[in-house]
């Protein structure tokens, strides 16, 4: 009788070893995967490198105004060329001086004392006002208090925005990394052995999201303005993931 029915239908057998089949194909490679992923660990480290800025990054500039837009405009690029061959003279190169803004804009007035009426007034412009500032890349930071007196001796009416960097941070943040790939494997090696295992293979190196630099306070002195030029902390992350024996 079984084999009568078999017999009646012979594609029924077949479809079901195939369908058998197949689910054991999803499930083989989902387990061996598994397995695959309890032989891995992965370990985060970071590493640190401590440097002395030796670039400053300085907005200087000047703003004038006057009661038509020309004579302020006139007045400003003056006072800044002065500026400028100023600082050329002082030793900043050409191409270390970079303007980094330009603007020229009305200045308005809402004096209402002398109106007829308690009711607000239209705003009336009174000056016109241009505003123009370079960014200097001060190589030789021992300077920088005396770039910054002469800038305002020049006619800079507006500094600010003092910024230190480290010219060679790529090649010290090396170093940086070197120290976050020991720190992972020394890491690593720890929680394996506590787990009765042995580090194997490397098998992935990520950097992760790379860390800005970490403003120290220094002082540096200057012959006229006071500066802080501090130390800057530059700082590298691994993620690292070992085959485990």
């Amino acid at each position: 009788m079984a084999l009568g029915r078999l017999s009646t239908a012979p594609g029924a057998g077949l479809a079901g070893v195939v369908a058998l089949l197949l689910l054991l194909w999803g499930v083989l490679p989902a387990k061996a995967a598994e397995r695959e992923m309890q032989k891995r660990i992965t370990v985060a480290a970071s590493g640190t490198v401590t440097a002395v800025p030796d670039i400053a990054l300085i907005s200087a500039g000047v703003v004038s105004e006057a009661e038509t837009a020309r004579a302020a405009l006139e007045a400003n690029t003056a006072a800044m060329r002065r500026l400028i061959e100023g600082l050329k003279a002082a030793g900043i190169e050409a191409g270390d001086i970079q303007t980094a803004s330009f603007d020229v804009h009305p200045v308005y007035s809402t004096d209402t004392s002398n109106a007829p009426s308690p009711r607000p007034q239209r705003p009336t412009i009174v000056a016109y006002r241009v505003q123009n500032q370079v960014r200097i890349t001060a190589r030789n930071i021992d300077r920088l208090g005396e770039v910054l007196d002469r800038a305002v001796t020049l006619g800079a009416n507006q500094v600010g925005g003092i910024e230190f960097r480290v010219s060679q941070a790529e090649k010290l943040r090396d170093d940086a990394r070197r120290e976050a790939i020991a720190n992972a494997r020394r890491r690593a090696e720890l929680f394996a052995s506590a787990a009765g295992v042995k580090l194997g293979r490397v098998l992935q190196i990520e950097e992760v999201g790379e860390e800005g630099p970490r403003p120290m306070p220094r002082l540096m002195k200057a012959e006229a303005v006071p500066i802080e030029r501090g130390t800057e902390t530059l700082e590298a992350t691994v993620r690292v993931t070992w085959e485990l024996e």
